[in-house]
């Protein structure tokens, strides 16, 4: 197992013996998937389909766990924008993401091309995830257009991976012995 696969199994793994952190804890892991540059090191997909699993498996409350989810997603988007409206097109040249310069010419031209809807979009794309809503801060999309695009993706994005493995090991667990 490599650095970013144990790390992964560790979180899970201090979910299941934390449970009632469980929220809290998916919580910053969105929001650290969210934010630009910090979404490379934190494997927060892997993760949180791993808590889904957990979730059916232990009998934690999805919902709780989902919300927390949705926060943190929303809250780090928000603060990648703010950081692009910030510094306008001079975020490309501080570090750290002038060591990115590939990822955020991605996220600039999705970002020209699709605006708004680039940002609902761009949740659901892995490299792109956490760029998209730096580079709308950066093209000024409006706030209340990033904002829709944003708290509406981050609901679906959170349900999209917490769900599957809350609901199959919710329905298999009343066939498996007890």
């Amino acid at each position: 197992m490599n650095a970013l696969e144990t790390l992964a199994a560790d979180v899970v793994n201090f979910v299941k013996d934390n449970q009632a952190w469980a929220p809290y804890i998916v919580a910053m892991l969105c929001f650290a998937e969210s934010l630009a540059v910090i979404s490379f090191f934190v494997p927060a997909t892997v993760m949180l389909v791993g808590i889904g699993g957990l979730i059916g498996a232990s009998g934690l409350p999805f919902w709780p766990i989902w919300f927390g989810a949705v926060i943190g997603a929303v809250l780090g988007d928000w603060l990648s924008y703010a950081v692009g409206h910030y510094f306008k097109d001079g975020a490309h040249t501080h570090w750290p993401l002038s060591r990115y310069p590939e990822f955020t010419k991605r996220a600039d031209e999705f970002t020209r091309k699709w605006g708004a809807l680039g940002v609902f979009i761009g949740r659901f794309s892995g490299p792109l995830r956490a760029f998209v809503p730096l580079a709308a801060g950066i093209f000024a999309v409006p706030q209340w257009k990033f904002q829709l695009a944003n708290v509406s993706s981050a609901i679906l994005w959170a349900f999209v991976l917490l769900a599957p493995g809350w609901g199959l090991l919710k329905y298999f667990s009343q066939y498996l012995p007890h």
